[in-house]
């Protein structure tokens, strides 16, 4: 299981791991930018950092698999 973990992280690094690496990086990208966006709309309107942080991570994580959905690996 680490060997293929370990495997995954250099592919991905390497750029072999999907079939269309820019793609992938923009889809991850657009993913980090929205829970940048929903962290410090959220800290502006005054929510505590702890329970920001944990709403956008929970936005970001749960837009993952909708951003994901049409990425081919190799």
């Amino acid at each position: 299981m680490w060997s293929m973990a370990l495997s995954s992280i250099a592919l991905f690094f390497q750029g072999k791991l999907f079939a269309e690496p820019g793609k992938a990086y923009r889809q991850i990208a657009i993913g980090a930018a929205v829970t940048a966006a929903v962290l410090i709309v959220l800290g502006l309107v005054g929510a505590p950092v702890w329970a920001a942080a944990v709403v956008a991570g929970l936005i970001g994580g749960a837009i993952q698999p909708y951003l994901f959905r049409d990425l081919k690996y190799r």
